[in-house]
């Protein structure tokens, strides 16, 4: 298990995608410094009082963060989809397995090698954006810089984390069971919904229209990856003793907060995804 999973961070390390969404990483996170930096400087209007300098910047400054983290959320979720899709099935169709499997290589230890191996390089690369982003934001931000506690970091982290191991694990299942191309275009169909149907849940909640709501539930049930997100960015700007916080999120915030039975739904999803997993390369004939 251990040997398949020292194999597949080399594949991945090796893999043109990956050096393409490392480089395309770095130039995000040199554009969002600089746009960080400058806005910073021009926050402050003298034509606005005390109150809504800070009423303003407080806005602004969880929106450009919140807009941060998506977009590393987003490349991160590229990332784990394409490195995970073709992990199993490439490797059936072109028929490298077999010598592999020959060794009498418990096929549960070859998905778990595979999962162990992609997965350690996606925590690696998530914690990494994640780190970018808000280590600009604190040297960077200015006026945009957002007060932080090491708790709401911690939870913030290992929810933005959680996502790649749930991507990670459903393209497995998928992998396991279908071709290379059919996984991805269901990956990515799969979280275009996750994202849209987070997106109406949140107007549901602004317009209280419970159809609208219920609508952005069914989609995280499908695809619980939104709700992670958004329950990150609560952990991550929602305060107690902050009473505008709530309404400072923004789009990227969430109006209808996810529970935590929200998120032990999304890790057993997960689970339930590697089982899956396990159980059809274990039956598939190869």
């Amino acid at each position: 298990m251990w040997t398949i999973a020292k194999i597949s961070v080399k594949e991945i390390l090796y893999k043109r995608i990956f050096i393409v969404i490392f480089l395309m990483s770095f130039a995000f996170l040199c554009f969002y410094g600089i746009g960080t930096h400058y806005a910073g400087k021009e926050m402050v209007s003298p034509g606005m009082g005390a109150v809504q300098n800070v009423l303003a910047n407080n806005f602004f400054a969880t929106q450009f963060l919140g807009i941060g983290l998506y977009f590393a959320a987003f490349i991160t979720s590229l990332l784990a989809i394409f490195s995970s899709v073709g992990s199993l099935s490439r490797e059936i169709e072109s028929r490298q397995i077999e010598s592999v499997l020959c060794r009498a290589l418990p096929r549960h230890s070859f998905v778990l090698g595979k999962l162990i191996g992609l997965g350690g390089i996606l925590l690696l690369f998530a914690a990494f954006l994640f780190a970018g982003v808000l280590i600009i934001n604190q040297w960077f931000g200015g006026q945009l810089r957002v007060e932080l506690e090491f708790g709401q970091l911690m939870q913030a982290s290992g929810l933005f984390l959680l996502r790649v191991l749930i991507l990670a694990a459903v393209s497995l299942a998928f992998s396991a069971r279908i071709s290379t191309l059919n996984s991805g275009i269901i990956m990515i169909m799969l979280y275009i919904i996750s994202m849209i149907g987070g997106f109406i849940e949140q107007f549901g909640a602004v317009l209280k229209k419970q159809v609208l709501i219920d609508t952005g539930i069914v989609t995280s049930l499908i695809f619980p990856l939104d709700s992670v997100f958004r329950k990150m960015m609560t952990c991550l700007f929602d305060s107690a003793d902050n009473p505008i916080s709530f309404a400072s999120q923004g789009l990227l915030g969430s109006m209808s907060v996810p529970n935590d039975l929200m998120i032990t739904y999304a890790c057993l999803y997960g689970l339930i995804a590697l089982g899956l997993a396990i159980r059809s390369f274990a039956a598939r004939d190869i």
